[in-house]
């Protein structure tokens, strides 16, 4: 009891806790409203579906929470990475529901350009460790393409001066893809410009070019960030187009610079690099066409001359076919006797066979006496295969009778039989249970009715179009209304709305069942 008396009788004051959460959240934007602070970043995670990023700045002491919200993250000039050393502008505030206190970010930039250097010296590190600058990868430019596309902005003099220059050495094809070249979106944008570019079909309506150059101006190491993007980097080292990058001048250098096939010193270097002279290649041209008219003239003049020596080396025509031609006419000479020696064997041995009647008799008696037993043999097998095979017919015969087919004929009517008894059986088992199944549906279905709740004394209400009135907000003055009630439905018309709540509600407060706020009829 005194411990009780002495409590009450106290000086202190009683705070709530979000009394003092609240008191504690002025007092710390009061004082640090606008601050700048300088840490590692750690724990990123963004930026999310809402477009915030979260994560932490620290030292070698302490860390601190940090968010940047969704207006601000769009501003930012570099995206905030994993170990970037940073300088943070914005202000402390509470966050209550943990009892923690957070900066708010508006502004977020590298902590000088120190720091750049070592996010860009390891992002180097680990793509050459991968291999995308291994010169092995590296392809050959084309020595003559027809097409060129060049990934820059469309508005400064870099794109004029690679025009001009390809124009004044070799005129043809150029595809210009306007991208940003500096800024937060500038390395995504290049990206999608060097994918694009690859996607296109050979036989399209827009050219599939041959060539890409990736191009800009000279600038700090802020400004030419964009093209350090390790996403860029990686889209260069796998682009199918050979690719020639010329951002900045020739001491600066950038991630795309070794991930791309060649380098070039400047914007108009790389237009040298990509095309020839044209009128160098003419007058090369018109000298290795004399030179090749020449040559074929001597080559023909000493063709000829080899011929003419070796003409003179072969025999003539009468000396090559002296030879055959004597051949040919001893040949002739013994022919006519072959011939006549060859009739007069002919004859001698047609004259020693001697052919009478008596010859010819006997002969056809000998034909005849064979052909007569040739036959007496085939009769003789004929009726032997007639005997074999009447044999084997009345063996078959004996083992064939109808007594099994009328058993298996009899066996399977009763099996049908049977089936058809158990299909009368289970065709009314089945009847009956779906019979039970509808008859349990039809009461669920009147128990699920609105018809029931209707007949405990509810109406259904529906507007001039039959679409039901859930609220009592739907409703306006002189609004045509539909009852319908368990014995039948009523046609109605609201003369006043429903009431709207309040303006001055307490957050939380249950807001009035609106059924009983307006007549409606």
């Amino acid at each position: 009891m005194s411990d009780a008396v002495s409590e009450s009788r106290t000086n202190a004051t009683e705070y709530t806790v979000s009394e003092i959460s609240g008191a504690l959240k002025r007092t710390v934007e009061d004082v640090f409203g606008n601050v700048r602070v300088r840490g590692e970043i750690s724990g990123y995670r963004g930026p999310h579906s809402s477009g915030h990023a979260y994560f932490c700045l620290k030292d070698d002491r302490a860390r601190l929470d940090a968010v940047v919200w969704k207006t601000a993250m769009s501003r930012l000039k570099f995206r905030p990475e994993e170990g970037m050393e940073v300088i943070a502008t914005g202000r402390l505030t509470t966050y209550p529901g943990k009892s923690t206190y957070q900066i708010v970010i508006d502004n977020l930039e590298p902590a000088g350009a120190g720091a750049l250097m070592a996010l860009l010296e390891e992002r180097k590190r680990r793509l050459q460790a991968e291999g995308l600058f291994d010169a092995g990868r590296k392809r050959l430019l084309p020595f003559m393409p027809r097409v060129i596309g060049v990934v820059t902005s469309p508005t400064g003099s870099v794109i004029r001066d690679i025009i001009h220059r390809i124009k004044d050495r070799f005129p043809l094809h150029v595809l210009v893809w306007p991208v940003r070249v500096q800024g937060e979106t500038a390395g995504t944008e290049v990206t999608a410009a060097v994918n694009g570019f690859n996607a296109l079909a050979q036989d399209g309506i827009i050219p599939h070019p041959d060539l890409l150059i990736v191009a800009r101006g000279g600038g700090s190491l802020e400004d030419l960030w964009g093209f350090n993007d390790e996403a860029l980097a990686r889209a260069v080292a796998a682009s199918r187009i050979p690719v020639i990058s010329a951002v900045g001048h020739e001491t600066d250098w950038t991630l795309i610079d070794l991930a791309a096939d060649v380098r070039a010193p400047t914007p108009t270097g790389a237009a040298e690099i990509a095309v020839p002279v044209r009128a160098d290649l003419e007058v090369t041209l018109a000298s290795l066409g004399a030179r090749l008219k020449t040559a074929a003239s001597r080559n023909f003049e000493r063709k000829r001359q080899a011929v003419r020596a070796a003409a003179r080396a072969l025999p003539s025509p009468d000396q090559l076919l002296a030879l055959p031609r004597r051949r040919f006419d001893e040949a002739t000479s013994r022919l006519g006797r072959a011939l006549s020696v060859s009739v007069q064997r002919k004859r001698a041995r047609l004259q020693a066979q001697r052919l009478t009647p008596a010859t010819l008799s006997r002969r056809m008696n000998e034909a005849r006496t064979l052909a007569g037993r040739d036959l007496a043999r085939a009769q003789a097998a004929f009726f032997a295969i007639v005997r074999e095979r009447r044999t084997q017919f009345s063996r078959t015969a004996a083992r064939l009778s109808p007594a099994p087919i009328a058993r298996r004929q009899k066996l399977q009517a009763d099996t049908l039989a049977a089936l058809s008894r158990r299909q009368d059986r289970v065709i009314s088992v089945r009847l009956e249970r779906l019979r039970g199944k509808l008859t349990q549906a039809d009461r669920l279905l009147a128990t699920l009715s609105h018809k029931a709740v209707l007949a405990r004394g509810f109406a259904l209400v529906k507007d001039a179009d039959g679409a039901v009135i859930k609220q009592a907000a739907e409703v306006v003055p002189g609004m045509a209304l539909w009852l319908e009630f368990a014995d039948g439905t009523a046609d109605a018309v609201a003369t006043s709305g429903a009431a709207r709540p309040k303006t001055n509600a307490k957050p939380g407060a249950k807001a009035k069942e609106p059924g009983n706020q307006g007549s409606l009829f």
